[in-house]
């Protein structure tokens, strides 16, 4: 049984939150060096060219199939479950977008970039130049307060000094946003898209800006247009309603269990490398299928400690990863998909007790932590 280790609670209250210092996790000497020397030495940092062909093809066929349907179903609303299958499609091309800006899929930099750049923006409909300055920082910084941009607020709070500042409704929000999150994640979809244009649209020097625009626009046409033709306004809009709400919690859930309730790093703290990524990371268990379910996310850990490897050699990498941790006495947390989002819900509610009414009893708020 591997240990699991989740956040560091604050302990001098819901808005004096505390955060995980540097002498709360021992330096570990070397450690990134002998674990990237037995993977390279094992050969798990060789490309898998073959791998993302047949992932490739899976998907060109499932997209095939899913366009077939839905014009064989021709005015029905039936049509909201291809719409869901889309959602997922769509998803899982958002996967290899992922894997691609890692330099997981092709041999060199640039035609990696290039790759992600045309599943991102011209498949999926986000914006790539966006998405990878935002993931950089978060790669370099997990959970660390004020580097990592995926803590950041954004209608949910995930740091309690965030959550006391909320205000109106989403104040209303905060307060539940523990058992919200899931219900909002429908909107995420549509978010991530407005999040990229207006990524594009703005004055800051964006690399192949006219690239992407020209990319997200095209895509937006050939999936938009067909629609809006063939099915009545209502029904087209409500595809689109559905796609987008799937699109966005498929994408929430692979995502919110890799550290979310994991230790949150204080600013100024000075940590290794493979501490810093082992222990703000969490694995879900589940082999193979996990693997197919969540792109590979589903070794997180061993994903933030070797970014560019293959989504096929992950599995094999996180037990000597684990076989490490285990020697030096380091928790490695890997738990279930289900309790993942146990966590998660909790902590983000325990964030949200920050956003109480300030007249609230301070007993009252400590049984609700309790």
């Amino acid at each position: 049984m591997t240990s699991v280790r989740t956040e560091i609670p604050s302990r001098l209250g819901p808005v004096r939150q505390t955060y995980a210092r540097q002498e709360d996790f021992p330096h570990v000497a070397r450690a990134f060096v002998e674990v990237s020397r037995v993977v390279r030495e094992t050969g798990l940092m060789q490309r898998t060219p073959r791998f993302y062909v047949l992932v490739a093809a899976a998907l060109a066929c499932a997209f095939g199939a899913a366009i077939a349907g839905s014009v064989l179903l021709g005015d029905s609303w039936f049509q909201l479950l291809m719409a869901a299958v889309f959602g997922i499609l769509f998803t899982q091309v958002a996967f290899l977008a992922h894997e691609a800006a890692h330099r997981q899929i092709l041999t060199t930099g640039p035609a990696n970039d290039r790759l992600a750049r045309v599943l991102a923006a011209g498949v999926v409909g986000i914006s790539y130049s966006w998405w990878d300055s935002k993931h950089s920082r978060h790669h370099a910084n997990p959970n660390r307060v004020g580097k990592d941009p995926d803590i950041e607020v954004d209608t949910i709070s995930f740091l309690e000094e965030d959550a006391a500042q909320a205000r109106g409704l989403i104040r209303m929000i905060t307060r539940k946003q523990g058992w919200l999150f899931f219900p909002l994640l429908t909107l995420e979809g549509l978010n991530l898209h407005y999040l990229g244009i207006k990524h594009l649209m703005g004055r800051e020097p964006v690399k192949g800006r006219w690239v992407e625009l020209g990319l997200i626009a095209a895509r937006f046409a050939l999936v938009l247009t067909p629609l809006f033709l063939l099915l009545p306004l209502g029904k087209a809009a409500a595809f689109v309603g559905v796609m987008l709400a799937v699109f966005g919690v498929y994408m929430g859930a692979s995502f919110a269990p890799n550290h979310k309730g994991m230790a949150v790093i204080a600013p100024d703290a000075r940590l290794d490398f493979f501490s810093k990524q082992v222990y703000t990371s969490r694995n879900i268990r589940g082999g193979w299928w996990a693997t197919w379910l969540m792109g590979g996310l589903n070794y997180q850990v061993e994903h933030h400690l070797f970014p560019s490897m293959s989504r096929k050699h992950l599995a094999r990498a996180s037990e000597i990863v684990r076989e490490f941790c285990v020697t030096h006495d380091i928790p490695y947390t890997e738990t279930s998909l289900g309790r993942s989002y146990a966590i998660v819900i909790d902590y983000l509610n325990r964030v949200g007790l920050a956003a109480r009414d300030p007249f609230d009893c301070p007993m009252v708020g400590q049984y609700r932590r309790a």
